[in-house]
């Protein structure tokens, strides 16, 4: 049973930083895709970054580029999403997302929610102004 458990939410003012982390557990797969996700009230769930466990190729999607950082422990299995530079924007729930990787994934299949079996749930983002 993969279990998805997030933290590290919270409210700052413009400009500031949140790491958020994702404690990933009950998988020993190969092929494995892990990504962050955020839903704004009244708006889909988007793609923010993505991560392949087995080749560490990383997607972003362009609003967080040069903002926000995907990492991970390998010995802890945890996932981190650094932010910086918030903006009001970025308020959303976040979401850390799993599942198995397409061969040759492309971006746009990286960041797509269609793409994940396993979902955390969720920790709230409120960036103000």
């Amino acid at each position: 049973q993969v279990q998805l458990v997030e933290s590290g939410g919270g409210s700052v003012q413009a400009g500031g930083s949140l790491t958020l982390s994702c404690t990933a557990s009950g998988y020993t797969y190969s092929n494995w895709c892990m990504g962050w996700f955020r839903q704004a009230p009244g708006k889909e769930r988007e793609g923010v970054a993505s991560l392949d466990i087995d080749d560490g190729y990383i997607h972003y999607a362009d609003p967080v580029k040069g903002r926000f950082t995907i990492s991970r422990n390998d010995a802890k299995n945890i996932l981190y999403l650094q932010m910086n530079n918030l903006k009001p924007e970025d308020t959303a729930m976040y979401y850390c997302a799993a599942g198995f990787c397409r061969i040759d994934m492309t971006p746009i299949q990286a960041l797509s929610v269609d793409e994940y079996h396993y979902w955390g749930q969720g920790t709230q983002v409120t960036v103000s102004s």
